[in-house]
């Protein structure tokens, strides 16, 4: 469970820490270079969905995310000790879902503040608590793909009845 509850709560602290110094230090909109153009600090505000998609559903997205925690916490307590990627990756999962469920709730959008960009390419402005999902996501696969889905034990064939024989 170290591995599991420990992310979550460093994660969950990190991005409300993050968030509340945007929050008090910044307008929304106002941007600060930290590597030219490449990263800044970016003040948003998110109603909707990863990129902005569905702008406007408070009611369903705190529904979605707390459904989302509950799953992530029933997949743990059945995975159990001895999947340690995996614990850490639901951690991640369950931190930065906690974090942006609780945006959801006290100011009814998300903070965003991480913005990059090349060239005429710029990514969507995202934060701390969207990286350790995308990340836990990211290690879930890896691990699946390394190990696999776990296997079930199959039982032993049934011999088939000789030829040509015993009948009644």
């Amino acid at each position: 469970m170290f591995l599991f509850l420990l992310p979550a709560a460093l994660v969950f602290v990190l991005d409300r820490l993050t968030k509340f110094r945007v929050m008090k230090t910044m307008a929304v909109g106002e941007s600060i270079q930290v590597l030219g153009n490449f990263f800044r600090i970016t003040s948003v505000r998110n109603t909707g969905a990863a990129f902005g998609m569905f702008a406007g559903n408070h009611r369903v997205f705190v529904v979605i995310s707390v459904v989302a925690i509950i799953a992530v916490l029933a997949l743990q307590l059945r995975i159990g000790r001895g999947h340690a990627l995996r614990s850490l990756a639901l951690g991640l999962i369950l931190g930065g879902a906690a974090g942006n469920v609780y945006d959801r709730i006290v100011y009814r959008e998300v903070v965003d503040f991480l913005q990059f960009s090349a060239g005429r390419w710029s990514f969507a402005v995202f934060n701390i608590a969207d990286s350790a999902v995308t990340i836990g996501v990211a290690l879930l696969a890896l691990e699946t793909y390394v190990h696999g889905k776990p296997r079930v034990e199959q039982a032993p064939a049934v011999p088939s009845p000789p030829e040509g024989g015993g009948g009644l």
